[in-house]
């Protein structure tokens, strides 16, 4: 079954989308790192799979966050750039943990993309309008990832006794998956290629597509 899932997708997506991300573009799409665990995702292209399934981001939004159109996708967009989980957690633990919400809504618009809610333009533009803040908020990638980390545990903490409470990858999952992306050995981590820094400097093309 995996295999005739993986089969009727589309080719790769970098055949679509051939031009590579400047450094500002992949350390945009790289705030939803810390969400794209699965082998099916895509961490250096707008598009968030490796090969084109736009059905499987439209199912995505439908079924977990009730988007379907346009204007949902934007109401969702703006809380989450607002208040999101991080007026939660800050009741609770005293913190706003804004990552969590920041990596939240860079992968609801990267689906919203592949699925046509947002063309490329409104896809780039919504990314942007949330670098501001995150850069106000922290100063490297260790920073974001435990802010992430920290809004993980209060949101999954929000499920026990629903009927939700096992939807979530279990929290050694995630520690795994942000110890991989900090690992300044790993080379096919998206941090190490566009570092924290990479953003305040002035913009430029990057070679090959990683």
């Amino acid at each position: 079954m995996g295999l005739w899932s993986w089969r009727k997708r589309g080719p790769k997506a970098a055949r679509r989308y051939p031009v590579p991300l400047t450094a500002h573009q992949l350390w945009m799409v790289s705030l939803s790192a810390p969400v794209s665990r699965d082998k099916s995702a895509s961490r250096s292209t707008l598009y968030p799979f490796v090969r084109i399934d736009d059905d499987s981001a439209r199912q995505w939004l439908a079924e977990q966050w009730g988007i379907s159109t346009r204007a949902a996708l934007v109401d969702r967009l703006d809380d989450l750039s607002r208040t999101g989980y991080r007026a939660r957690a800050h009741r609770l633990t005293g913190v706003s943990p804004l990552a969590w919400d920041a990596a939240l809504y860079v992968d609801i618009s990267r689906r919203g993309f592949a699925c046509g809610l947002l063309d490329e333009g409104d896809a780039w533009t919504a990314l942007k309008n949330i670098v501001p803040s995150v850069v106000r908020t922290y100063a490297s990638w260790h920073e974001y990832a435990d802010h992430y980390l920290l809004g993980r545990q209060v949101w999954q903490d929000g499920l026990r006794g629903t009927p939700d409470a096992d939807f979530p990858a279990p929290q050694a999952t995630a520690d795994a998956h942000l110890r991989a992306l900090l690992d300044p050995a790993n080379r096919t981590s998206p941090w190490n290629q566009a570092p924290w820094s990479a953003i305040s400097s002035p913009d430029r093309t990057r070679g090959t597509r990683e």
